[in-house]
């Protein structure tokens, strides 16, 4: 499963570049390199494929043979078209599988050394993110 959602994730982001002209599918790689299962390696790689391929469905996913815990962790983790972020969170916080990549998601994309300057939208971009990490961490760990 690994290898089919890396040829995926390959697929979808071939081509794409981050905000800082790198590769963009550096990022789902980060992601799941840091995943603890096969689960969390798994949906890190597959976690933007949804938001940036109008081919790939959560079904979609379902018929490629990839388990329920994984579809739905996907799923939670496709921020949808117009979605306020807040909005996005409560959905990623009703899933653990969800929870777990997101923090992988947000320490690399807080991580200052793939920044080539720090603006003021950088700042606001990672207050939110560092909100997120916090209310993340404190849901896993059963804290209202």
């Amino acid at each position: 499963m690994i290898e089919h959602a890396l040829r995926i994730a390959l697929g979808v982001h071939s081509g794409q570049r981050d905000r800082y002209e790198r590769p963009y599918i550096l990022h789902p790689l980060t992601v799941a390199l840091h995943g603890d299962t096969d689960d969390e390696i798994i949906t890190g790689l597959l976690h933007d494929v949804i938001e940036d391929s109008e081919e790939w469905t959560t079904e979609r996913f379902r018929v490629e043979g990839f388990p329920r815990r994984i579809t739905e962790a996907v799923d939670c983790l496709s921020k949808r078209e117009g979605e306020v972020w807040d909005d996005y969170i409560d959905r990623v916080v009703t899933d653990e599988l969800a929870m777990r990549v997101k923090l992988n998601d947000l320490r690399h994309n807080m991580d200052a050394r793939r920044m080539d300057s720090f603006g003021e939208k950088d700042a606001e971009r990672f207050n939110r993110y560092l909100a997120a990490y916090r209310r993340i961490t404190s849901a896993l760990q059963g804290s209202p």
